[in-house]
């Protein structure tokens, strides 16, 4: 080439320079750098999520820091949606990681699949197994918001007390509502009520008080009890009042939910551990019922713990704790009770006050519009109008244009996120295609542009939460347990003829000379 470039007409002399080679650090590590350090596009504070789909800058977040440190949410709640296996579970389990780092408490309160139990257990958390034959969770257990009480003692002790008459009489109450399929009367709470203050005035300390004893106490039908029923000393009146409640008493403790919640817990939650999973996988899909008590069962225990916590941090007794849920597979819970949808509704409202972010997980929106009520119906569909972050993975366009009614999504964005949900191409060579949208997430908050991020798994993490392990093949865990069974038989067989007991007929010790075993 001349030195003045190609002749001819487009040609000639031209100045180029090579882009500079861009690194990231942080404000430390880079303070020196000025002026040729600039800051990123991308919000730094939380937990590192994955980079910028087009930048490759590093994105950060959670709802619990960007609520607290960053201000960039009014409302530490998250709201999730995608099509199934492309790792919405798998970016919230690395939050409980970033967040458990930071000393906030992971609280999964009624784990269904199990997503977050291996998680749980690898950050030393406590992991609780709830179902027939697992465990189960007394109700009327006052919990850690009893011994919180207890600990304080004095008026704030005694409001503690209340709160803790207030959350056990809902919870059998909600149990009742489960047996029953429709909510309790008035004067039957007004009952069920006096009997718990009968109860807990009568027993002796260092006893839990059980359901079975609701029954002994409306056979009974002491004075207090009586009282509310407006009997005037006519035992028939009395019977009348407390029958029906004693009906729906006997459904659970002799029905499906007797076997759980009839007797003392069985592990209870440790308020010290750094995460808790309440593991209610072992329940099966159809018993809808039991799904139901349980996971209101674990939220009335968990939610008692986080307010004993705060209770105890306001008399200056604990640290200030902060804690994080999780409810994966929303649309389940939902559809399992209606008093589950209340249940949910009123945490998303309250969230603030209690000190605690919450996720929830589910695939579509059309999981609300299955609800059986318009009621719920609009419940549900406030959980996305709350939440401060909705995190959308690969989703159809249909739903991506009815998502964007609610959140506000760009023309561009509901056409990336939809071209996310399309399936893998057909491969030829028999390796593993991963669908395009796996790993890959649009943030929104509010009105501001969405920012579409890329997680990469790291090998751990990929070890700690496989929810396809009923499609992972086992040859080797066969091998490994064939390969332990034919030692320990050899072992067993040399031992055997160290000692004599194979020896043979006729030989020493053998028949005829009083030698076999008996």
């Amino acid at each position: 080439m001349p030195p003045r470039g190609w002749y001819g007409a487009g040609g000639g002399r031209v100045g180029y320079l090579d882009p500079p080679t861009m690194w990231r650090a942080t404000t430390v590590q880079a303070c020196g750098m000025w002026p040729f350090a600039a800051g990123s596009g991308s919000p730094m504070t939380g937990v590192p999520l994955g980079q910028h789909l087009f930048t490759g800058a590093t994105v950060c977040g959670d709802p619990l820091n960007w609520f607290t440190r960053a201000r960039y949410i009014s409302n530490p709640s998250l709201f999730m949606l995608g099509m199934p296996g492309l790792g919405k579970s798998t970016l919230v389990n690395r939050m409980l990681i970033g967040l458990s780092a930071t000393g906030v408490v992971p609280l999964v309160l009624g784990d269904l699949k199990p997503d977050y139990a291996d998680t749980v257990r690898a950050l030393g958390g406590q992991v609780i197994s709830i179902g027939r034959g697992r465990g189960g969770i007394n109700v009327l257990d006052p919990g850690a918001m009893g011994a919180a009480a207890a600990r304080i003692g004095g008026e704030a002790g005694e409001v503690l007390k209340a709160e803790t008459h207030g959350r056990v009489l809902n919870m059998v109450a909600a149990l009742i509502t489960i047996v029953r399929g429709r909510p309790m009367d008035d004067h039957e709470q007004s009952v069920l009520s006096a009997v718990l203050h009968h109860l807990r005035e009568r027993t002796p300390p260092g006893r839990t008080v059980l359901l079975p004893d609701v029954l002994r106490v409306l056979t009974e039908g002491p004075d207090r009890v009586r009282a509310v029923t407006l009997d005037r000393g006519d035992d028939a009146r009395y019977r009348d009042a407390v029958d029906p409640l004693h009906r729906s008493l006997l459904g659970i403790l002799d029905g499906p939910l007797g076997d759980t919640f009839a007797s003392e817990t069985s592990t209870r939650i440790n308020p010290d551990a750094p995460a808790v999973c309440i593991d209610i996988s072992g329940i099966g899909e159809a018993d809808t019922q039991l799904t139901a008590a349980a996971m209101l069962a674990a939220w009335s225990d968990g939610l008692g713990t986080v307010a004993a916590s705060h209770a105890l941090a306001d008399s200056g007794l604990e640290p200030r704790r902060w804690f994080f849920t999780v409810l994966d597979e929303l649309w389940r819970p939902l559809r399992a009770a209606s008093g589950i949808v209340d249940r949910i509704d009123a945490l998303t409202r309250l969230n603030r006050s209690l000190g605690l972010g919450d996720a929830k997980i589910t695939h579509t929106l059309k999981d609300a519009e299955a609800l059986s009520s318009d009621a719920d119906r609009a419940k549900a569909r406030g959980f996305v109008e709350r939440a401060g972050m909705v995190v959308c993975a690969g989703l159809p366009k249909a739903e991506m244009e009815d998502l964007g009614k609610v959140v506000g999504l760009s023309r561009r964005e509901i056409e990336l996120v939809s071209s996310w949900s399309s399936p893998p191409g057909w491969g030829v060579s028999g390796d593993h295609g991963e669908p395009p949208g796996r790993g890959r997430f649009l943030i929104k908050v509010g009105g501001r542009p969405g920012i579409p991020i890329k997680v990469a798994i790291t090998d751990a993490e990929r070890r700690l939460h496989n929810t396809n392990t009923r499609w992972t093949p086992n040859e080797e865990r066969v091998e490994r347990a064939v390969e332990q069974e034919l030692s320990h038989t050899a072992a067993q067989v040399a031992r055997a003829a160290q000692e004599g007991a194979y020896a043979t007929p006729g030989g020493p010790g053998g028949p005829g000379t009083g030698g076999w075993p008996a």
